[in-house]
């Protein structure tokens, strides 16, 4: 399971509670463009509205070969869950400072799957002190 797009800017922002596995609807002309890897999920999230989830405000490029104007790129897409799960992302949604945003696209068993998380936003000094860490374990590594 290779990722097709990837929200790496999510692990920066946000600290992952939870992660959820989501079937996709696509229309032809964005599943070969997501195949190309010409999508991306910065500023997208994932939105619960009557017990149903949709992917708002990301990104598909039309596919340059499409015959016909393809597809809106930034239109809304739904999610496939189970109601269980639904219901389980909405109670965990309605506590206080948790998002539900997207973390990848990626193809399994020829079927595109969004990897959705519950998360909560980092504060700024979380996010420093994370950056100075990693610049620390890099200059170990660099005197070794």
């Amino acid at each position: 399971m290779k990722d097709l797009v990837q929200n790496r800017k999510a692990f920066h922002d946000y600290e992952i509670l939870e992660t959820f596995e989501a079937g996709i609807v696509l229309l032809g002309s964005e599943i070969k463009s997501l195949r190309d890897h010409s999508a991306s999920l910065q500023d997208s999230y994932v939105d619960l509205k009557d017990n149903e989830l949709w992917l708002i405000n990301s990104y598909i490029a039309p596919y340059k070969f499409a015959k016909t104007d393809s597809h809106k790129e930034r239109r809304k897409r739904k999610l496939l869950m189970h109601k269980k799960e639904i219901l389980q992302i909405k109670r965990q949604v309605h506590e206080k400072g948790t998002a539900l945003i997207p973390l990848s696209i990626y193809l399994k068993k020829s079927k595109a799957k969004v990897k959705i998380a519950v998360a909560r936003g980092k504060k700024a000094y979380d996010k420093r002190a994370k950056l100075k860490e990693k610049a620390q374990k890099k200059e170990i590594r660099n005197i070794e």
